[in-house]
């Protein structure tokens, strides 16, 4: 099956989108970096987003239950972006050839993204983030101006860039689908497909940001108390 054949070629291919050209094309975080001092080498940046340097990382252990639960999503996020990844290889490889595999693979992505990734990104927005942002600027870890900004804006526009690039694909897939024409047909699958991959390398980058860089901080700055009230509100938001 076509399909377990990409699954082995993915533990051995890395499909790379030029993730430094995402980045720099990003103004907050260079205004971020710049302020910095980050330029050079920065963590939000790593230089390999599969088997980057750890540099604030701190052992899962070690983080508030509220963080781990974050976490611990990340953890399935990854599992279905594996999947994914290897249903959008064997889609390509097919000659865009949608059979039920395929249909079904990409069904459950599109739930997942919509249901438990959309919450998850809530949860963040809503309750974690606001907190961290005060405690950054309080700890004066941000840019320099009228309008500090800090690392929790790259992360709420990665939010932004990841459904964007979901949408596009969705949408592409849609349109493929009704073309007559077998040539634009393929090129638009095509399309689509490099919104996918772009959407994949994209979430994984994101998460080692959070997981690597900000989780650590608000480790660091939030108190146990604090945590704790996160967590009332979270579970709050899991009613959604």
């Amino acid at each position: 099956m076509v399909y377990l054949q990409a699954e082995e070629q993915l533990k051995e291919r890395i499909i790379m989108v030029d993730l430094k050209e995402i980045n720099n094309q990003d103004p907050i975080k260079r205004m971020v970096e710049k302020e910095s001092g980050l330029e050079e080498y920065s963590p939000m940046d790593p230089p390999d987003a599969y088997s980057p340097p750890v540099i604030d990382a701190i052992p899962y252990e070690e983080m508030h239950t509220c963080l781990q639960r974050f976490i611990d999503e990340h953890t399935q996020a990854k599992k279905e972006l594996e999947v994914f990844e290897a249903s959008l290889i064997a889609f390509k490889q097919s000659g865009w050839k949608r059979d039920k595999d395929i249909e079904r693979y990409f069904s459950a992505f599109f739930t997942y993204m919509d249901n438990q990734m959309v919450k998850h990104h809530l949860k963040e927005e809503k309750v974690l983030f606001p907190l961290l942002q005060t405690k950054l600027i309080e700890h004066e870890e941000h840019s320099k101006g009228k309008f500090p900004k800090t690392a929790i804006d790259i992360l709420e526009d990665d939010h932004l860039k990841i459904m964007q690039h979901l949408t596009l694909m969705f949408n592409f897939i849609s349109l493929a689908t009704r073309l007559p024409d077998l040539n634009s047909r393929a090129l638009t699958f095509d399309v689509a497909a490099e919104q996918g991959f772009t959407l994949i390398e994209l979430l994984k980058l994101h998460i080692f940001r959070e997981e690597n860089v900000v989780f650590p901080k608000a480790n660091k700055y939030i108190s146990v108390a604090e945590f704790d009230e996160i967590l009332i509100q979270i579970e709050a938001y899991a009613q959604y």
